[in-house]
């Protein structure tokens, strides 16, 4: 996809820093579930800095790198219960559908101890709700599988958190991984499987 193409040294960045912000949660060599892996960029920095046993997923094929993935249907993973010792959502959730259902499969499929990284805009602030607005009716217009419809499921921290802890996950880590004068906090939450 030409959008990937043209903006992939950005992403490459950006996908560095996330994984050095992930340093401590991940372990080397582990069996790694990118949920959402669009280009696969973020994806590939990962592998690279913990050497991981990767896998992507996604509703569509927009892959700009070399990485295996499978198709989903966006509701279920093709994966058998406790396969991965970690599951990375990365800006995924507030373009889908059913977020709630995406966070109950990626439980599913990763193991006892293992985690679920999320990387979320969150929704705060009248200058946010503006941006985050144009970036629903963006996305589903760049984005063919979305035929033009407005993805927006943005949710504020307290919300977030409040959905962590109903599906039974342990909030462990959180800190905001933006630069302060962005209008739209980028958060990570780490969250423990009990």
């Amino acid at each position: 996809m030409i959008y990937y193409k043209l903006v992939q040294p950005f992403y490459r960045r950006a996908a560095k820093k996330m994984a050095n912000d992930c340093t401590g949660f991940i372990g080397n060599g582990s069996k790694f579930l990118d949920f959402g892996s669009g280009s696969g960029i973020v994806s590939l920095e990962f592998k690279k800095k913990f050497n991981l046993d990767l896998i992507g997923v996604d509703i569509v094929d927009n892959r700009v790198v070399d990485m295996e993935l499978k198709l989903i249907d966006g509701k279920t993973l093709p994966f058998k219960d406790s396969s991965f010792d970690a599951v990375l959502i990365s800006y995924v959730l507030h373009h889908a559908d059913e977020p709630v259902r995406l966070l109950k499969e990626a439980k599913r499929v990763v193991k006892s101890g293992g985690r679920v990284i999320v990387f979320e805009d969150l929704y705060k602030g009248i200058l946010a709700k503006i941006i985050c607005k144009v970036h629903g009716l963006t996305y589903g217009f760049i984005f063919e599988h979305h035929g033009g419809k407005e993805q927006i499921n943005f949710k504020n921290q307290k919300q977030w958190e409040e959905i962590f802890r109903m599906l039974g996950f342990k909030l462990i880590f959180g800190k905001r991984v933006s630069a302060r004068i962005n209008p739209v906090e980028k958060r990570m939450f780490v969250l423990d499987k009990e």
